[in-house]
């Protein structure tokens, strides 16, 4: 692998989606990482739809680009084995449990005794020193605690989860930053460390970074929530046809908007339009208002017009038709696989490019202990 990780080894010790989405980008980067799983597999092999028992859709996706190592860590001389892995990695990343970890000798205190420079990374549902440290954590509970389905409530009446495994990738992410700052600080001092990255915590930041409004000030000023986000009608206009995704934001393009349907007068006359802190009080209504405007016309004819006008607008994409979208087929973004086991695929390329690098084209995802006669 090239890329600007290329020399940096990772022992991945995750599973499901939070880790193996963090490490699967360090793979993208260059990163050699070397998946250990038990005789079982990581259970997100069995997310199909799949070709092969194990070889389910989300995991071919998850862990392209990663050697794939198989180690029943209930036996003694398969945690010498891997202990041995850890000792000649430059990073550690887990999503297990740290009691667990540390009745398998393979906590950060063990491993860095015999590897300084290892960059240890636990991702846990909570902090550590915190009361819930010991809870278990999935996506549904993170968004939960965090108020996601209580803000959805707040905006359209019924309280729901994200679709999406939004709270793992968010934290993923997060994962991949403090490891990479971790290297970056290493390549001054020389010297490793261990990184706790939190769930709750990373989401609870994550969205009261949008919605603690007034809740900032002492005393409070209000509730908290930030209204705009929280508008009922802050969803994709329904018009004649289907239905398009348009932000019409600032005073400029408020102002071509209305100059687009004709109705110039309306927007100056309206003291609600006024600036954005009046549209920001009356967004509600505002938002009501624009939903029976987009009504009036094609998806076809809102894009040419609103295009036409500058005004920000986007086709409101099934999964099907984000397939076909001319964006990303112009740049690459998907590609052909030809599996060893699971023939011809459909993969995305990565998102992120660096112009002293060619984008990467990671290899497929491993079967279930596919490297093990080469590591450790």
């Amino acid at each position: 692998m090239s890329g600007p990780l290329a020399g940096i080894r990772v022992l991945d010790l995750t599973t499901v989606l939070l880790g193996p989405y963090a490490t699967q980008i360090l793979a993208e980067y260059g990163a050699e990482v070397i998946k250990l799983e038990p005789p079982e597999g990581d259970v997100v092999r069995q997310i199909g739809p799949e070709r092969h028992a194990g070889m389910g859709a989300m995991f071919l996706t998850l862990n392209r680009g990663k050697k794939g190592v198989m180690l029943d860590l209930k036996r003694p001389e398969a945690r010498e084995e891997a202990r041995r892995l850890a000792a000649s990695v430059d990073v550690v990343v887990t999503n297990i449990r740290p009691a667990a970890m540390r009745r398998l000798g393979m906590d950060a205190a063990t491993l860095r005794a015999s590897n300084k420079a290892l960059v240890y990374c636990g991702i846990v549902g909570f902090g550590q020193s915190g009361p819930y440290a010991a809870r278990p954590a999935y996506d549904d509970l993170i968004q939960g605690i965090a108020g996601i389905p209580m803000l959805a409530r707040r905006q359209s009446g019924e309280a729901r989860y994200a679709p999406l495994a939004l709270a793992d990738r968010v934290t993923g992410l997060h994962a991949l930053s403090a490891i990479l700052a971790a290297l970056v600080e290493r390549g001054r001092t020389g010297k490793g460390q261990e990184i706790e990255v939190p769930m709750f915590e990373t989401m609870a930041s994550f969205v009261l970074g949008d919605h603690l409004g007034g809740l900032v000030f002492d005393p409070p000023m209000d509730g908290g929530g930030y209204a705009r986000l929280l508008s009922p009608d802050r969803k994709p206009y329904a018009t004649r046809d289907g239905f398009i995704c348009a932000m019409v934001y600032s005073d400029g393009q408020w102002r071509r908007f209305f100059a687009a349907i004709g109705e110039e007068e309306r927007f100056a006359q309206d003291p609600r339009m006024a600036n954005h802190a009046a549209r920001t009080r009356n967004i509600d209504a505002i938002y009501a208002e624009l939903a029976a405007i987009f009504a009036t016309r094609t998806t076809a004819e809102w894009l040419a017009l609103l295009e036409a006008a500058d005004v920000p607008c986007a086709p409101a994409h099934t999964l099907e038709s984000l397939r076909a979208d001319p964006h990303l087929v112009a740049v690459g973004f998907f590609t052909e696989e030809e599996h060893p086991t699971e023939g011809r695929l459909t993969r995305m390329a990565p998102p992120v490019r660096f112009g002293n690098h060619d984008r990467n084209i990671p290899r497929p995802a491993p079967r279930l202990g596919e490297d093990n006669d080469a590591e450790p």
